[in-house]
């Protein structure tokens, strides 16, 4: 018996595909002028900023959003590649401990988590991620948390009416995932620091 398509990963898998060529594109066209050298100046240096965000957020999106196979797999250090792009030059930090090759819809899931942290972590802080054992723990942390109750209870509780705009709806997403993989999540908010492990 097959898995019932994800559509909605599909979607995420669609967009990020169609978008990433073109920014990559642009990416090595702001490179070019860069090493030309005849065009400088605080605009090019934003360009090509923007240009570096814009490719690490799709390919995060690209994982955390994206259709994946029961075999598919992903290596370290793509994945610290990816969250390397994310990080740099942000309030947020992510450390990635865990073995080397990994099955993509359990790093899914954990990049799913860690948008959800970031939720939380508005004004910067520090998200650790380790799995061990085929168990995954996040921790985030920081001086100041912005926890939306509702939006937390519904990852433990898929039938909280809860109204999710398209910035929060990786906490709309988790519930189905943690079925999809047959996991549970477990989760503890504290003022300055929010534990999920799955």
């Amino acid at each position: 018996m097959t898995e019932k398509t994800d559509l909605t990963a599909l979607l995420g898998s669609r967009i990020c595909h169609d978008l990433i060529s073109p920014i990559g594109a642009i990416g090595n066209g702001v490179e070019l002028l860069l090493m030309d050298g005849s065009i400088r100046g605080p605009e090019m240096a934003l360009i090509s900023e923007s240009v570096t965000h814009a490719n690490a957020r799709i390919r995060f999106f690209r994982v955390a959003f994206g259709a994946t196979a029961l075999d598919q797999r992903i290596g370290r250090p793509e994945i610290l590649s990816i969250v390397s792009d994310l990080t740099r030059g942000g309030r947020l930090q992510i450390d990635w401990e865990g073995p080397t090759d990994l099955p993509r819809r359990e790093v899914k899931l954990a990049f799913l988590l860690v948008l959800c942290l970031e939720t939380a972590m508005a004004y910067g802080g520090r998200i650790r991620v380790e799995r061990s054992d085929a168990r995954w723990l996040l921790v985030g942390q920081a001086n100041k948390m912005k926890i939306e109750p509702d939006l937390w209870e519904m990852l433990s509780n898929p039938m909280a009416q809860v109204e999710i705009s398209a910035a929060r709806v990786q906490f709309a997403l988790v519930p189905d995932e943690m079925s999809r993989q047959g996991r549970r999540l477990t989760s503890e908010i504290r003022e300055s620091e929010i534990r999920l492990s799955f």
